[in-house]
């Protein structure tokens, strides 16, 4: 039970990494599951199997756990705002995401945690936090430059390159004249954030 529970319709930065902080993709067919398992698990409705779902004509139309508002997966670890919308979205839709876990053990050939314990989380109460926090989730498999092997973000969806989208970008994107203002501001965002992470090194050496 957390101490602070999920509240409907309040925003939160969602938050883990693989156990011992080893990968949890091997492979792009690793990354598309789970990439698969947030858009098909995010469902009021219990589906059962993705390969059970795959079939069902109406799933579209089913009722959502979470709205999603950006996402990083990264080769060891992933970010997510998620805004919730029903009682326990936030903590149904984690759970069911934890299946991965089934599927890389059994294609790999392991056993045990894949993930570092629990998901972490941390509200986000007001918007100019919405906005760094999503500049933040959206390029945070770019800090090195081009994004990382093995990874996926939905900074594609906010600038218009990504046709299979599961966000809403425009709760983030109506703080902004237009697209093109967010990236400069998420990019400049980005400087910032890589800057204090440098001086932390500094501090602690």
């Amino acid at each position: 039970m957390r101490k602070v529970p999920f509240v409907e319709g309040e925003y939160y930065h969602i938050y883990n990494r693989g156990v011992d902080k080893r990968s949890i993709f091997q492979d792009h067919e690793d990354l598309e599951r789970f990439f698969q398992s947030i858009k098909e698990f995010n469902s009021v409705e219990p589906i059962g199997s993705i390969f059970e779902n795959s079939f069902d004509k109406t799933k579209n139309k089913r009722d959502k756990l979470v709205e999603i508002i950006c996402y990083c997966i990264n080769p060891n670890h992933f970010h997510f705002i998620l805004r919730q919308l029903t009682e326990n979205g936030i903590s149904e839709f984690m759970k069911r995401l934890g299946g991965y876990t089934w599927y890389f053990n059994n294609k790999h050939r392991r056993s045990g945690a894949l993930f570092q314990g629990v998901f972490k989380s941390k509200h986000i109460d007001n918007d100019s936090y919405l906005r760094h926090v999503s500049a933040y989730v959206n390029l945070n498999n770019r800090f090195k430059g081009e994004p990382y092997k093995l990874s996926k973000s939905s900074w594609e969806e906010y600038i218009g390159d990504e046709n299979d989208c599961i966000c809403s970008p425009e709760i983030v994107l109506g703080q902004f004249r237009n697209p093109k203002e967010y990236q400069s501001f998420a990019r400049a965002s980005l400087k910032d954030i890589l800057k204090r992470k440098e001086l932390e090194k500094e501090l602690e050496s």
